[in-house]
């Protein structure tokens, strides 16, 4: 499943793609949505913004679109006035002269005034985002030592996006990696040293992951090539201390690490 990162680079593609032109063309599948269609036409996208997994269209009018890909929804950029040929189910058209933009498959859509934005469940359940760059290890440091987040494992905090949005299992293994920490470590007991090198490796991990991972193949949850340190490389040998990268399952989730180097 696609995380934070692969979420803020389909954001770009989509913000490339219509950003700041006028919009020739808005369909929904919903018919609950069918009111905003001829509102839409003639406004522009101003920005889109992703929190955790979902992303947040803002338009010129004052409206946003709420959408959440859950577990098969995807976003393509197509030239207007085409469709590309599958089998998946059209949710949402927003077309310029140029470009259009199509979600596919998705059933988590609405369209909030700013002030439901304000008070919508999911996005007043999530934490901060892990992309959002005035997210600072101070920050984050302050949220893990909080007392609904202090004593819990790794193995579970790190999935769950009311602590930070955007985090997912490859990056809690890459993460846990990077600091030396397993999955049944807790904040509440660790040094100083080692909270300082988690907060920093909770936002730099993600960012490099957006910066560095390429182009996305459409075909694959995971998009393009990243050079992990461990995550789906059991049986490999740790490039750190040289044993060997073990796999398990942590918080039903498969979790890779390395037993000579994460205690």
């Amino acid at each position: 499943m696609p995380e934070g990162p692969e979420i803020r680079r389909a954001a770009d593609s989509l913000e490339a793609a219509i950003k700041g032109k006028p919009l020739t063309g808005v369909w929904f599948a919903f018919p609950q949505l069918a009111q905003y269609q001829s509102l839409l036409v003639g406004q522009t996208v101003t920005h889109i913004e992703t929190r955790g997994k979902a992303l947040l269209t803002h338009f010129s009018g004052g409206l946003t679109l709420y959408s959440h890909n859950q577990l098969y929804g995807v976003w393509r950029v197509v030239e207007a006035g085409t469709l590309p040929d599958t089998t998946r189910v059209l949710r949402v058209k927003l077309q310029t002269a140029e470009k259009a933009i199509l979600l596919y498959s998705a059933s988590d859509i609405e369209m909030l005034t700013a002030e439901q934005l304000a008070t919508h469940p999911f996005l007043q359940r999530v934490g901060p985002d892990v992309l959002d760059m005035a997210l600072t290890p101070e920050c984050v440091r302050a949220r893990l030592l909080l007392p609904r987040f202090r004593n819990r494992q790794f193995s579970g905090l790190l999935l769950d996006q009311a602590f930070l949005a955007g985090l997912g299992n490859y990056l809690r293994v890459e993460i846990l990696w990077q600091v030396g920490l397993t999955a049944q470590h807790k904040a509440s007991g660790l040094s100083d040293a080692q909270l300082d090198a988690l907060c920093h490796a909770l936002l730099e991990i993600p960012r490099l992951s957006y910066r560095t991972r390429g182009n996305a193949d459409d075909n694959k949850h995971h998009g393009a090539l990243f050079r992990f340190k461990v995550f789906h490389r059991d049986g490999e040998t740790c490039e750190r201390c040289g044993g060997i990268i073990a796999k398990t399952l942590q918080a039903s989730r498969p979790f890779y690490w390395c037993p000579g180097c994460q205690h």
